[in-house]
């Protein structure tokens, strides 16, 4: 492991395993991560016999992470962390209410969740009883976790208005909202950390806000 490998694939769209990546990072390497599991809680308890079907076509042919791989992935998190730094952990509404997600938390004993931003799309989908229309983007800390010396932005609200502008990918993110977690809770060149990228809409944010992007997904 060392700063050779980040250096090298520094504000690139890598493809590789996550948990590669993330192997070859130095301890304490960043004070931002952000972490966007393939998650099967959606597609296995909405089941309403459509999955593969009409527009899940693109959801259920992305490779599925189960609860042990979560787990791998998070310690890794939490051992590149720096004191104080920020995991912003996309979540869907079945784990955030199942507790599962709060285990994995607590099993990590320097991570605790400290606040969660829940992402309005504006726009509905899928569902029954209702449609699904709002993300949740939970915020966790590294010990020792400290407020004032470690948040920049103090008028950010905890419910966000964004449509999507980029669906280059099934599971893209805000583009605005994750600028505006990074310009919170880190400086000018800081690293940024995305292991399971996606669309890489993380990379689009550290570009905006001239921060360094380390980052892959297992498409590319």
């Amino acid at each position: 492991m060392g700063f050779d490998f980040v250096f090298a694939n520094l504000n690139r769209r890598l493809k590789m395993d996550g948990r590669e990546l993330l192997a070859q990072v130095p301890d304490k390497a960043t004070k931002c991560v952000f972490f966007d599991p393939q998650y099967r809680g959606v597609l296995d308890k909405m089941n309403y016999g459509n999955e593969g079907k009409s527009r899940g076509i693109e959801r259920s042919a992305l490779p599925q992470m189960d609860e042990d791989t979560i787990k791998e992935f998070l310690v890794q998190i939490e051992r590149v962390l720096a004191p104080n730094g920020y995991l912003f952990l996309w979540i869907d509404k079945f784990h955030l209410l199942d507790g599962s997600m709060t285990a994995w938390i607590k099993e990590l004993h320097s991570l605790a969740i400290v606040d969660m931003v829940v992402w309005d799309k504006q726009k509905i989908g899928m569902g029954y009883r209702t449609r699904r229309r709002c993300e949740y983007c939970v915020i966790v800390q590294k010990e020792p976790r400290k407020a004032k010396s470690t948040w920049q932005i103090h008028n950010l609200a905890d419910v966000w208005l964004e449509k999507l502008t980029n669906k280059a990918h099934t599971h893209s993110k805000p583009v605005v909202l994750q600028k505006q977690l990074i310009l919170a809770v880190t400086n000018k060149n800081d690293l940024v950390i995305d292991p399971c990228a996606g669309g890489f809409s993380v990379l689009e944010a550290c570009m905006l806000t001239d921060r360094n992007f380390l980052g892959c997904d297992l498409l590319g």
